[in-house]
């Protein structure tokens, strides 16, 4: 049996080693996080919000449907599509098609497509791919009717 001031040591060490690691997580995710805000910095001014705004117009499903579409070939890491998202929608892109974009961008993988198909054959890899992009859309719209109504 463990003394109190051994406990005490004990769990100020794995609080350390715990924050120790986050923090190495956080510095390995800055340098992504940068070259994401400095690309997407470059994107807005190639690409007028009149362009995004002529893409995204408003109706729910094709909203949803582009969103998953786009999301679904430029495949990342989750914290990319976050603040992706977040400026799409400071754009004035609908709720849909950027929750779309968000789900699809991490499940599905058209890009990486010839790697899993490789790996894990072509029929599970393209059956894998087309089913994560027809949930991304019900997934997407799912969950803006239940923010809705919170």
């Amino acid at each position: 049996m463990e003394s109190p001031m051994q406990q005490q040591t004990k769990n100020k060490n794995s609080f350390s080693s715990g924050f120790s690691k986050a923090l190495k997580g956080f510095g390995t995710a800055v340098p992504t996080i940068i070259g994401v805000i400095l690309l997407f910095g470059l994107f807005r001014v190639f690409v007028p919000q009149s362009w995004i705004l002529s893409v995204f117009t408003g109706n729910l499903f094709r909203d949803t449907l582009y969103g998953a579409l786009i999301g679904s070939i430029s495949a990342g890491n989750p914290v990319n599509s976050y603040i992706i998202g977040g400026e799409l929608l400071h754009d004035s892109v609908s709720l849909y098609a950027v929750t779309a974009f968000i789900v699809s961008w991490v499940t599905v993988g058209f890009i990486q497509l010839p790697a899993e198909a490789s790996l894990l054959g072509k029929r599970f890899a393209l059956t894998r791919n087309l089913l994560s992009l027809v949930l991304a859309f019900f997934v997407a719209i799912a969950t803006v009717l239940t923010m809705s109504l919170l």
